[in-house]
This record gives structure tokens, C-alpha cells and sequence, in this order.
């Protein structure tokens, strides 16, 4: 199966970041990709410093969460969409799983909060897996696949052949720029994604924003731990990756001895 992975720029607005889900969606359908992830918080963006956005309601996201679907049904390809989202009066950072038919199929939270994210959202509390034309998948998002592996393993031991990472890294006003993949004196974020996929005999697909000075770029990692595809830094586009399914097994995943840690 071919998978994509999105690096669109931050977004200024809902409209702009659903042009850009139009956009990036139908390039990756036209290589051949059966599914598609954008970034942590893509819709309306995540809050971050470099940019001013106002708080989205609970309809605002509806209409933007239609017309994903609309979006998928017409490229025929699943589109995952990380969002805000409202649900039982909490405020919640999720990526919503849209089929390629235009269903929502559900969605995943964000569990584990990084400290600074406190004041922005509820933490989810349950872990699920998605299926797509046969192909079964987990999501952890971002502060939980780099520093919670355990969002990872439980995704692996419970089937999931690929697990996609929704993340926002770096800044579009300062920081380093980075030129090679997982260079030893980069931020340790591709090191991570690199041990998520080996550590589970996984794929693992890290998606994130392009963005002037990245500390991570959108990649796909085989379960041996190489990565197969990742984004040039700083360029926004998509970037596709044929992954064979076989070889995602989880078996270090399903060797893990849980009754050792009780």
C-alpha cells in the first residue's frame, strides 16, 4: 500500500488550511496513496507563538471536519486530519480519521500532554486503531509518540502495522535549519521516530508542519528503523512511500512481557 504523509505550511486560517488539505490530498491521491496525514492541530493550527489565531467554536469545526469528507470522497483517498474538537464539554486536541468514501471513522485524542499544552486542552484517556483497506494503523500524537513510547507499543501489540505521528516541531521565526535527516547533532525528534518503528517491527509515519527553522521533517520509517521518504526541510508538499505490510510483524512489540512491570 502507498501511504502519504503531508508537510503543508502553518496555516493563517481554517479556509487556508482547508485549501491545503484539498490541495496536498489530491497530489497524494495522483501518486497512487490510499491514506494521508497532516499535522498536530492542523485545523485551525496549533498554538504556537509564531502565529495569532483565535480560538475555533464547536460549529466552525463541524463545517471544517464536512468538508474534509467532502474533500476524501472527491479524491477518493482517507484523509487523517488532527484538529481541536469539542466533545462532552472537554476541549480536546484529536486527529479525526475520515475514509476514503468521506466517513468519519472516529477519532484519536492526545493523552499525554506536553506540561505546556496544560492550558490549551483536556487529555484524552483512550487508545483505539483504524482500519483502511486492510491496512490497520494507531495514531500518537506528537509529546506522546517522542516521549511516550508506550502510546506506540500498545498500537503494535494490538495489530497496527503502521502508526502515523501528527507533530508540530520547530518555529517560522528562529532556530537552526537542518540539512540531513537525523544528523547527531540535530534535535532528537528523528532519532525517536527512527526507534518508535525499530523498537515495534513497525512502520512509523511522523507528519509536521514546513516550517523556516524545523527540529523534525515529515517522515516514514521502516521497521527496521531507515527511513524510506522524508520531506526536503522548510519545503511544503507531500511526500508517498510504498510500504510492505508483511514486514510490519510488531514482533519485538508482542515480546514485551507486560507481567514484569506490575
Amino acid at each position: 500500500m502507498i501511504i502519504a504523509v503531508a508537510s503543508p505550511l502553518f496555516p493563517t486560517s481554517i479556509p487556508n488550511a482547508l485549501t491545503q488539505v484539498d490541495t496536498l490530498s489530491e497530489d497524494a491521491a495522483q501518486q497512487g496513496a490510499k491514506i494521508i496525514c497532516f499535522p498536530e492541530s492542523f485545523i485551525p493550527g496549533y498554538p504556537l507563538a509564531d502565529h495569532q489565531l483565535e480560538k475555533a467554536t464547536p460549529e466552525q469545526l463541524q463545517a471544517a471536519l464536512n468538508s474534509v469528507c467532502e474533500i476524501a470522497a472527491k479524491n477518493a483517498i482517507a484523509i487523517i486530519t488532527p484538529m481541536d474538537w469539542y466533545e462532552n464539554k472537554l476541549f480536546l486536541n484529536v486527529a479525526q480519521v475520515i475514509s476514503a468514501k468521506g466517513e468519519v471513522l472516529g477519532y484519536q485524542t492526545k493523552n499525554q500532554l506536553d506540561p505546556s499544552e496544560d492550558r490549551f486542552w483536556a487529555p484524552g484517556t483512550e487508545r483505539r486503531l483504524f482500519e483502511i483497506e486492510g491496512l490497520k494503523f494507531g495514531i500518537t500524537i506528537c509529546h506522546e509518540g517522542f516521549r511516550y513510547p508506550e502510546s506506540v507499543r500498545w498500537a503494535a501489540r494490538e495489530g497496527a502495522q503502521v502508526v502515523f505521528h501528527p507533530h508540530l516541531t520547530g518555529s517560522d521565526i528562529s532556530g537552526k535549519q537542518i540539512t540531513e535527516w537525523g544528523h547527531n547533532r540535530s534535535p532528537y525528534y528523528e532519532k525517536a521516530m527512527m526507534m518508535r518503528a525499530m523498537e515495534n517491527t513497525i512502520y512509523f509515519a511522523s507528519v509536521g508542519y514546513a516550517m523556516k527553522y524545523q527540529e523534525a521533517t515529515s517522515s516514514i520509517i521502516a521497521p527496521d528503523g531507515v527511513c524510506i521518504a522524508h520531506q526536503p526541510y522548510g519545503e511544503t508538499g507531500v511526500t508517498v512511500a510504498e510500504i510492505d505490510t508483511q514486514k510490519a510483524t510488531g514482533f519485538l512489540a508482542k515480546r514485551f512481557k507486560p507481567e514484569l512491570y506490575g
